[in-house]
C-alpha cells in the first residue's frame, strides 16, 4: 500500500527519495510527492500518477535540502490527484501517512468550528492541522506528536517535517510498520527494508505504538507512554540501487522465472539432506496434541490456504477450517489451547490476517506465521515463523511468493503428519522426494511460456472467463480468474467444476473461453464430465493438464497447455505456472500495467 521514506541526510536529499520511492512503486499507489526543508522552510512537489511525473516535476522545478519525506499515495480518502497527494502540509508542518485515521471526520468537524482551514479531503490532513494547533500553542515538536497521537484513532505510519528544525525529523507507527535506518552520519525511515536498503543495511523496526525523534545522530525512540525505548538493530542484505528486471520485460515475467530457485531455495530450508525428513526446527508445541488447524489468509493467499487445507487433512489428518482473515474475528469464533491458528501473509503486515491473528492469540490458540518478511509484524507476533525464500517480490500481483507458501504448507503438512503418527517414515521420504523434484518440474513447465502467450491470446479477447477445478485444482481455479482480473482487468470467476450445472452454466456461451485445470488424478474424469457439459453448450474449453490427456482431447478443446507429469503433492505448485503465464500474457496483450495493476496495492495494510 502506501509508501514512506525519509532522509536526514548530507547533501541534497531529493534524488535519494525519488530513488527510494522507485523502490517503493511495488507497493501500488496512484500519486506520490516529497517534501525538504529548504532554509528552514517546507518545500514540496508532488503529482498524481507514477513516480515519474513527480521527477519530471522535480526536474523542472528543483528541491534542494538535506531533510526530506516522500510518499507513494494509494488513495483511500479523496480523489487521486495533486491536491490528495501526500506530502500534506501547513506553514508549520509535512506530514506523510500511511494508514486510516478513523475519526478523521470528528476531528475535522472540530477543527472547524474551531476555525481551522482545510485544503484536502485526506484524513491525513487532520494530523498535520492538529500538530500545527499545538506548536502555535507553545509546545515542542515531541510535545506536539505525542498530544496529536492521543487524539487519532485508527492505523498509521507517519514521517513529520517541522519548519524551523532542519536536521531532524518525527515518526511513528501504530497499526501499520515503520522502520528507522542507521547510516554514517545520516539517518532513514521508510515502511519497509526494501525502501531503505539504497540508505543503509542497518534498520530498527518501530513496535506497535512507538514514535521516534530522528537526526543525524541517531534515533530516539519512545514507547506509546513517552518513555525511553530500545529497540533491537538488525541487519539486511545489501539492496544496491534497485531491483532490476534482469531482460525480462516486467517484473512479474521475471518473478514467474525465478520460481524454479526460489522453491528450490524454500524446499531446501525445510528438508533435512541426510535424513531425507521434514525439518521445521522448534516451533513451540506438540502437533500430536492439535484439535484443530485454522487458516488466515486474504487474497492469493487464501488460496494458498485452501490448498493447505486438502493437505493437513489429508496428510496429518488434522481438521482445517480455511477463514478470510477480514471476516474470521467479527464473527468472534471460539478457539482455544487445542486449536493451531496458521497466518498466511506475503508481506506480513496484512491489516486484515494481522488483527484476525491477534484475536486467535486473545482465545488461547497457537500461532504460527508463513510469510515472505520474516522480520514483519506477524511474524515478530507469532509463536513461530516458516519464512518463504522467495525474495522481493516487486510484481503487486504475487507470483513466486503463491508458490513458495504453497512449498512451506505442503512442508508443515508432512510434517505433522510425521508427528501425529499419519505418516510413516517411508512414506514421509516418498513425499519428500516427491517435493524435491518440484523446480525442475517447474522449470520445464516455463519452457512453454510462448505457447501459453498464444493461447492467452483467446482470453485478452474475452469479456467473461471461467476457471474450473476439483480437488486441489479448484483453489487454482480461484487464484487463476483473480490473477487474470488483477493483471488484464477481463472479468473472470472460478468456481468448483462439480459446482457448474448448480447455475454458472447459465454463462456459458460460445464467446466464453473456460479454462480446465485438470490434473491426471482420481478426479480428472470428472473433471472431463464437466467440460463436455460446457462444450456442449458452444464454451471454448482451454485444457491444462499432462500431455496424455492434451493429446486424448486435441479435437475436441479450443486450446490446451500440457504439463509435465507430476506427483500429486507438487501438482497444486505446478499447476499454479500456467495459471501466471496465462495473466500474464494476456494483460501484456491488452497493453496493461501488469507490474502495477489499476487501483491494486502489494502491502494491504489498513481494513
Amino acid at each position: 500500500m502506501c509508501g514512506i521514506v525519509g532522509l536526514v541526510g548530507r547533501g541534497a536529499v531529493a534524488p535519494r527519495l525519488l530513488g527510494a520511492l522507485r523502490r517503493l512503486e511495488y507497493r501500488g499507489y496512484d500519486s506520490a510527492g516529497i517534501a525538504t526543508l529548504m532554509g528552514g522552510e517546507i518545500r514540496r512537489r508532488r503529482a498524481a500518477g507514477k513516480v515519474d511525473r513527480l521527477a519530471e516535476r522535480i526536474a523542472a522545478e528543483p528541491l534542494a535540502g538535506e531533510t526530506g519525506i516522500g510518499h507513494t499515495r494509494w488513495a483511500t480518502h479523496g480523489a487521486p490527484c495533486e491536491m490528495n497527494a501526500h506530502p500534506i502540509a501547513t506553514d508549520r508542518v509535512a506530514v506523510v501517512h500511511n494508514g486510516i485515521i478513523e475519526n478523521h471526520r470528528e476531528l475535522r468537524e472540530e477543527l472547524e468550528s474551531a476555525g481551522e482551514a482545510f485544503h484536502s479531503q485526506t484524513d491525513t490532513e487532520v494530523i498535520a492541522v492538529l500538530l500545527t494547533r499545538h506548536l502555535r500553542g507553545g509546545m515542542t515538536p515531541a510535545e506536539a506528536v505525542m498530544a496529536t497521537l492521543s487524539r487519532l484513532q485508527g492505523a498509521l505510519a507517519v514521517a513529520i517535517l517541522f519548519t524551523g528544525h532542519d536536521g531532524m525529523l518525527i515518526c511513528a507507527r501504530r497499526g501499520s510498520p515503520l522502520a528507522i535506518g542507521f547510516g554514517d552520519g545520516e539517518m532513514s525511515v521508510g515502511s519497509d527494508a526494501l525502501a531503505l536498503g539504497a540508505f543503509t543495511d542497518r534498520i530498527a523496526y518501530l513496535e506497535e505504538g512507538d514514535w521516534a525523534v530522528v537526526t543525524r545522530d541517531g534515533a530516539w525512540i519512545h514507547d506509546a507512554s513517552g518513555h525511553r525505548v530500545s529497540r533491537a538493530e538488525r541487519r539486511i542484505p545489501a539492496m544496491g540501487d534497485g531491483v532490476g528486471k534482469g531482460g525480462h520485460a516486467h517484473y512479474m515475467h521475471k518473478e514467474i522465472f525465478e520460481q524454479p530457485a526460489v522453491v528450490g531455495a524454500t524446499l531446501h530450508s525445510m528438508i533435512n539432506p541426510a535424513t531425507r525428513r521434514i525439518d521445521l526446527g522448534r516451533y513451540g508445541f506438540d502437533a500430536a496434541g492439535l484439535e484443530t488447524v485454522t487458516i488466515l489468509a486474504c487474497g492469493t493467499s487464501f488460496h494458498a490456504g485452501m490448498v493447505a487445507k486438502y493437505w493437513l487433512e489429508s496428510i496429518a489428518g488434522l481438521p482445517v477450517h480455511c477463514e478470510i482473515a477480514s471476516e474470521f474475528r467479527y464473527r468472534r469464533p471460539p478457539l482455544g489451547r487445542g486449536a493451531l491458528v496458521i497466518a498466511i501473509s506475503q508481506s506480513g503486515e496484512t491489516a486484515d490476517t494481522l488483527a484476525a491473528m491477534r484475536y486467535a492469540k486473545s482465545r488461547g490458540a497457537r500461532t504460527v506465521a508463513v510469510v515472505n518478511v520474516a522480520e514483519s509484524t506477524i511474524a515478530r507476533e507469532a509463536d513461530a515463523v516458516l519464512p518463504t525464500l522467495a525474495g522481493a517480490e516487486i510484481g503487486v500481483a504475487s507470483t513466486k511468493a503463491f508458490t513458495t507458501q504453497l512449498v512451506v504448507l505442503a512442508c508443515l503438512a508432512i510434517a505433522f503428519g510425521r508427528a501425529r503418527g499419519e505418516l510413516d517414515c517411508k512414506a514421509e521420504r516418498a513425499l519428500v522426494a516427491a517435493l524435491a523434484d518440484t523446480p525442475d518440474l517447474i522449470t520445464e513447465a516455463l519452457a512453454g511460456d510462448a505457447h501459453a502467450g498464444g493461447v492467452a491470446a483467446l482470453l485478452a479477447g474475452a469479456r467473461d472467463v471461467l476457471y474450473l477445478g476439483r480437488g486441489t485444482a479448484y483453489p487454482l481455479a480461484l487464484e487463476g480468474a483473480l490473477k487474470l482480473k488483477e493483471v488484464s482487468y477481463v472479468h473472470a470467476e472460478g468456481y468448483a467444476a462439480g459446482e457448474m450445472k448448480h447455475g454458472p452454466i447459465a454463462l456459458v456461451d460460445k464467446e466464453v473461453p473456460i479454462v480446465m485445470i485438470a490434473p491426471p488424478d482420481e478426479l480428472f474424469e470428472k473433471t472431463a464430465s464437466n467440460m463436455y457439459e460446457v462444450m456442449a453448450r458452444g464454451g471454448q474449453a482451454i485444457l491444462i493438464s499432462d500431455r496424455e490427456q492434451t493429446d486424448r482431447f486435441a479435437n475436441g478443446v479450443a486450446a490446451s497447455i500440457a504439463m509435465p507429469e507430476a506427483p500429486a503433492i507438487s501438482t497444486p505448485i505446478l499447476y499454479s505456472v500456467p495459471m501466471q503465464l496465462l495473466a500474464y500474457h494476456a494483460g501484456t496483450r491488452r497493453g496493461t500495467e501488469v507490474d502495477q495493476p489499476r487501483n491494486l496495492a502489494k502491502s494491504v495494510t489498513v481494513e
